[in-house]
């Protein structure tokens, strides 16, 4: 099968950040063993890889350096890594399942299961404070700070907190936005102006653009993920299907139908490609990345 030049794309940098992770996550060898054999069985060998995506679509914008790119890339997928862990465990979603196999505290028991999200997270500050960038130390150390922002109360964990607390919860559409800006949006948003900023050039214009790109294409992605959950089988999806629905969490289909659902990612996917216009051609990665968050099957 002859692949679109995206599609090369896609594969070449998923690739890349793959082998990046590889590389700096300690192997079983090193002491704690059973820690890093855990932290590594929870980042590497799966997933879509998309904040990474993200983060490399947006450098490209501003002419960022791959090798900086690297940096951010691999910092929100430890943080997204340690989010799914923790996600997963029986005092959270109580998930058996992700990307297909066992979830980390099935394989590594509870205890492992809680220090691996831990060590991710604090690995992936640990990369992005001590890796020299081609920027500012000023504005790498601003970069500490939204990243930190985008993972807090602020950001994925109050999401998460909000999501915990609307268990058979019936919201209303601008909460459920609300719960989703931070729980899955903040962190798309993070990666994709972490990516920017490893660039040279940095207009308000720019950030205003990218700034408006990430929450439309961020909350279309959490309703493709609400879609999917409702219409996908668990070995497509590499997670439990409908475990949502029967968990009972608010989700947009819940709240608006299937259909009205699908109309909605269609609209938050136009406000993703509009934002873009004012970029021009760089933007166009981002663009196609946007199409593929829509248009995805799992």
């Amino acid at each position: 099968m002859n692949l679109s030049d995206f599609d090369q794309w896609m594969q070449l940098h998923a690739s890349r950040i793959e082998s990046w992770l590889d590389a700096r996550i300690p192997e079983n060898t090193f002491f704690p063993g059973r820690l890093h054999e855990a932290m590594r069985y929870s980042a590497l060998g799966g997933g879509k890889r998309m904040r990474p995506l993200l983060a490399y679509a947006a450098g490209a914008i501003t002419q960022a350096k791959t090798e900086d790119l690297d940096v951010v890339a691999g910092a929100i997928e430890l943080i997204h890594a340690y989010s799914l862990v923790h996600d997963d465990m029986p005092c959270m979603d109580d998930d058996v399942l992700r990307r297909g196999r066992p979830t980390c505290h099935v394989e590594f028991g509870e205890a492992t299961a809680l220090l691996v999200g831990d060590s991710l997270q604090t690995l992936a500050f640990e990369l992005l404070a001590k890796n020299a960038l081609s920027i500012p130390a000023s504005k790498q150390l601003g970069m500490v700070l939204l990243l930190a922002e985008a993972s807090g109360a602020n950001g994925m964990a109050g999401g998460q907190a909000i999501d915990l607390a609307s268990v058979n919860v019936k919201l209303d559409l601008a909460m459920l936005e609300k719960m989703h800006m931070r729980k899955t949006g903040a962190l798309i948003r993070a990666a994709i102006l972490l990516g920017a900023r490893c660039g040279s050039e940095d207009s308000v214009l720019t950030q205003e653009a990218l700034d408006r790109f990430s929450k439309a294409a961020g909350l279309a992605f959490q309703v493709i993920d609400d879609v999917l959950d409702t219409e996908a089988d668990t070995a497509t999806l590499g997670k439990t299907a409908g475990k949502d629905e029967a968990d009972g969490k608010p989700t947009y289909v819940s709240l608006l139908g299937l259909e009205s659902a699908r109309n909605l990612a269609h609209s938050l996917h136009a406000e993703a490609r509009e934002a873009l216009l004012p970029l021009g051609p760089r933007a166009n990665r981002l663009g196609e990345l946007a199409d593929y968050i829509v248009e995805r099957h799992h």
